[in-house]
């Protein structure tokens, strides 16, 4: 046997091919079981870390969510405490029932806003304690503050009658109607001789804005317009005159007959004293008519809001006229509402 001690055997190098050929054998063979195992691994994996954050996030989301349903709850809580046990009147208060149409009253099918009393209740509150120094939290402050409380009540019932009684017999009035109302009095400087003298007067004695101003004449004239057309029987009286005035009546004889102005109708119609433009003691429909008429001219008749007219000018002094006038005065609102308000009572949600 050859001898080995000592020799050291040379390992045999593998050719290049059959290495090649060995490494191509030992890779992985990719199918969709190894793939499906591979994504598997992966994921378990990434496990550990996505389920704790999951949880995580849930619990904040639970969290936030607790939050804001808790302050909502105690938001309206305060809201309405605030509304229907203290009746605060606070700028706040009052800027929450402009969004939040929460309500007052109800009249038959119809909801009062909370909104519409504290706009009524407001302008008083802002009046008398700037104009006349009323102080409210005195106790004799409270009894009068009580007392406007509830003409403020009684002023947005009775709108919510005559906004039913208006949808009834299809009686509106629209913007442009309040528009020129407003035109008329301001070309006659009854709310100031400008702009700025307008704004001031509506800011310091109601604390209003042009919009409020508006809003509140709006209401104003669709109950007048309502009562103008429920009224039938003014309406004949006035329609009965004019037709005698046209047929050759004397104008002062018939005044003293059918007028229902007591402090003219003794004279013939005729006013007291000279009429301008301006004068504060006449209906602004009224001088705007007059001021249009020639000496001896009758007018037709002219819807007030709260009289039908017909008015005559006797003589034209310039700047100034003697008229006469013959006046029918609408029936109120109250004889129109009260069968409402038999069948339909009001259900408070305060107590005054």
């Amino acid at each position: 046997m050859p001898k080995t001690k000592g020799i050291k055997l040379i390992k045999r190098r593998k050719a290049p091919e059959e290495r090649l050929k060995e490494a191509f054998e030992n890779v992985p063979k990719i199918t969709d079981e190894t793939v499906s195992r591979h994504r598997e691994d992966v994921l378990s994996s990434a496990r550990k870390y996505i389920y704790p954050l999951q949880h995580s996030r849930k619990r904040i989301v639970f969290i936030s969510s607790s939050i804001v349903i808790l302050a909502v709850i105690g938001f309206f809580a305060y809201i309405g405490l605030a509304l229907y046990k203290f009746q605060n009147t606070n700028s706040f208060i009052y800027g929450v029932t402009r969004v939040v149409p929460l309500p007052v009253a109800k009249v038959g099918g119809s909801w009062v806003s909370y909104e519409s009393y504290l706009f009524e209740l407001r302008r008083y509150m802002h009046y008398y304690e700037t104009q006349q120094q009323v102080n409210f939290s005195t106790k004799t402050g409270q009894l009068q503050l009580d007392r406007y409380k509830r003409q403020a009540m009684n002023s947005v019932i009775t709108a919510a009658y005559v906004n039913e009684l208006a949808s009834k017999y299809k009686v509106r009035v629209t913007s442009q109607q309040v528009n020129k109302e407003v035109a008329l009095v301001r070309s006659q400087n009854r709310l100031g001789s400008s702009r700025k003298e307008f704004d001031a007067v509506l800011s310091d004695f109601w604390g209003w804005n042009e919009a409020d101003f508006k809003r509140e004449l709006k209401q104003q004239m669709l109950q007048q317009a309502v009562v103008a057309k429920l009224d039938t029987k003014t309406n004949q009286e006035a329609e009965n005159a004019l037709n005698q005035l046209k047929h050759g009546a004397d104008f002062a004889t018939l005044a003293s007959k059918v007028s229902q102005d007591v402090t003219t109708k003794g004279n013939g119609g005729q006013f007291p004293n000279l009429i301008e433009k301006n004068d504060p003691n006449i209906s602004p429909q009224i001088t705007q008519e007059l001021f249009r008429l020639k000496p001896g001219q009758i007018s037709g008749i002219i819807n007030t809001g709260y009289s039908l007219e017909i008015v005559k000018v006797i003589s034209d002094q310039g700047s100034k006229v003697q008229a006469a006038h013959i006046s029918f005065n609408f029936q109120p609102i109250a004889n129109f509402i009260t069968p409402l308000r038999k069948t339909q009572k009001p259900n408070y949600f305060i107590h005054i």
